[in-house]
């Protein structure tokens, strides 16, 4: 798979103490970019959002849930046919199978930022943890790792080496940006934050998995249009109002009324056993009604509908799945949309070579070189929704051995896209 992608207009993020910014500044807009998307700047939600902790529900201080960053649709020709503009849709936050994502902690005393307070002062911020509570982040990169997936998880020292850099920000909500548009991000900024302690609670795992199914790709369960919920809206606006979200009715709106276009999500049954659902109390859930009465309770941890759905993107590989590449030969893709085919090539001859899609299509393609610590990512590129081709035209080195990805979104006739080299 691929991906790229966020926040505050008033403050700079990375090394460095950031510049303050209002407690709780609203939120606008910045424009699309591509390959991804900016984020519109977020929200600075007064209290936590994640998931339940069994201490929440007998305080009875109502959940805290997690808010994903705002970020602008990314802006496709208004001409494309529904069904081309369905499938870019539901693969364009997607990953390149076989893609190793490499995490990051933030470690460094200056990360972090300068928050305004309400009584006009500022206060330093750290994105820091201790040991003990990335324990609990890496626990749950390997509970998704466990899954069998063909996609990789992958910590590293440098967030230079990272795609997903992660921050525990006191009082900065449970986040994270949704597969590729983390890539859209700077390398000093984070991709993905925890805003309370998740050692409080042996069920706040489930808080770190939520996140990292975000960085996958997945959305929130509960905004599935074929869930079927109808809520009691001025009921949820009023419940999240309060602390611990304190969200305005935008990022009310944006993370629990908003139902995801039907044309991003392919015919998936709603699983309110989802890591990726969020518990709700009686009161808010009009239909289906058993939930009006009763609340929303996930069972916590990753249902079978969370694995198979995350194996149907992201299925495991193996050297069968690979074919390799001759110079001047054209191969067929005989694929489907939101399927991927996988390449090898080892060059006979160091020097510039180009690799291009053939065909009216939509596809993703990614070139890797293979290194004694794995796959080391060259370079891609995205033609959906244009009137292009994915074309790389870059120099590769004889006695070294390259892989190329390549999903399909979309084509036009089916079995008549392909992919050559010279």
């Amino acid at each position: 798979m691929t991906d790229r992608h966020r926040r505050n207009a008033s403050t700079t993020r990375g090394r460095g103490r950031a510049k303050p910014r209002e407690k709780q500044a609203e939120p606008t807009s910045n424009p699309p970019v591509r390959q991804g998307r900016k984020a519109a700047p977020r929200a600075r939600t007064a209290g936590r959002t994640g998931r339940e902790s069994p201490r929440e529900v007998t305080q009875a201080k109502g959940h805290a849930y997690c808010a994903l960053p705002r970020v602008p649709e990314r802006p496709l020709p208004p001409d494309l046919n529904a069904r081309r503009l369905r499938l870019i849709r539901m693969n364009e936050q997607k990953w390149a199978n076989g893609t190793v994502l490499h995490y990051y902690f933030f470690d460094k005393p200056t990360d972090g930022e300068e928050v305004r307070l309400a009584n006009g002062t500022t206060r330093f911020v750290p994105w820091t943890t201790t040991d003990t509570e990335k324990d609990v982040v890496r626990a749950a990169f390997e509970r998704w790792t466990q899954v069998g997936l063909g996609l990789k998880l992958q910590e590293v020292a440098s967030r230079d080496e990272a795609e997903v850099r992660i921050g525990f920000m006191r009082d900065d909500g449970a986040w994270s940006y949704v597969g590729r548009d983390i890539l859209a991000q700077g390398q000093d900024a984070r991709t993905m934050n925890f805003g309370w302690d998740l050692t409080e609670h042996p069920r706040e795992i489930d808080t770190a998995i939520h996140e990292i199914g975000h960085t996958l790709g997945f959305p929130h369960e509960h905004q599935n249009p074929h869930a079927g919920i109808v809520w009691d809206e001025e009921a949820v606006y009023a419940a999240l109002a309060r602390p611990p979200n304190s969200w305005s009715r935008e990022t009310t709106f944006h993370n629990i009324i908003r139902k995801i276009a039907a044309s991003a999500v392919e015919g998936s049954t709603w699983d309110p056993d989802s890591v990726m659902e969020y518990p709700f109390q009686p009161g808010l859930i009009k239909e289906p009604v058993e939930y009006f009465r009763d609340g929303l309770s996930p069972k916590g941890g990753l249902s079978d509908q969370d694995k198979a759905w995350a194996r149907t993107f992201y299925p495991a590989l193996s050297e069968q799945d690979y074919t390799a590449l001759q110079p001047f030969e054209s191969v067929r893709l005989r694929i489907k949309p939101g399927e991927q085919r996988d390449f090898t090539f080892a060059p006979k001859e160091t020097r510039t070579y180009e690799l291009r899609t053939f065909g009216v299509s939509d596809t993703v393609m990614v070139l890797f070189e293979k290194g004694a610590t794995g796959l080391r990512f060259l370079a891609g590129d995205d033609d959906s929704g244009l009137g292009t081709n994915a074309a790389l035209k870059l120099k590769l080195f004889r006695g070294r051995e390259y892989v190329v990805r390549l999903r399909l979104f979309y084509e036009e006739r089916a079995g008549e896209s392909a992919i050559m080299l010279w």
